[in-house]
């Protein structure tokens, strides 16, 4: 199993910027998909974007798409979400998420609470 650890949520003011980190271990990375996904209260998980970890593919999902960039370090077995123009409606948690590149389950991490104040 992957082990994940996401770190950089906090306040920050609509407008502002975040950086989300994702620190793995326990297997390796490079046969990986690693995901961000989140979660507001009452509302159900969202995908936000994905980094196929070999090739260094991305996707977003379309709300994202401008404002947030997925990238990884493979050295550091890290991988980042880059969140610019934040809104209140992003303020959610946010997890890591990973899954073998032919594989449909995904191991989680423990999510870092993201607020967006107006």
């Amino acid at each position: 199993q992957v082990q994940l650890v996401e770190s950089g949520g906090g306040l920050v003011q609509a407008g502002g910027s975040l950086r989300l980190s994702c620190a793995a271990s326990g297997r390796t990375f490079s046969s990986y998909v690693m995901g961000w996904f989140r979660q507001a209260p009452g509302k159900e998980r969202e995908f936000v974007a994905r980094i196929t970890w070999s090739s260094g593919s991305t996707s977003y999902a379309d709300s994202m798409k401008g404002r947030f960039t997925i990238s990884g370090d493979k050295a550091k077995n890290t991988v980042y979400l880059q969140m610019n123009s934040l809104k209140p409606e992003d303020t959610a948690v946010y997890y890591c998420a990973a899954r073998a590149l032919y594989g449909n389950i995904w191991d989680w991490g423990q999510g870092t609470q993201v607020t967006v104040s107006s």
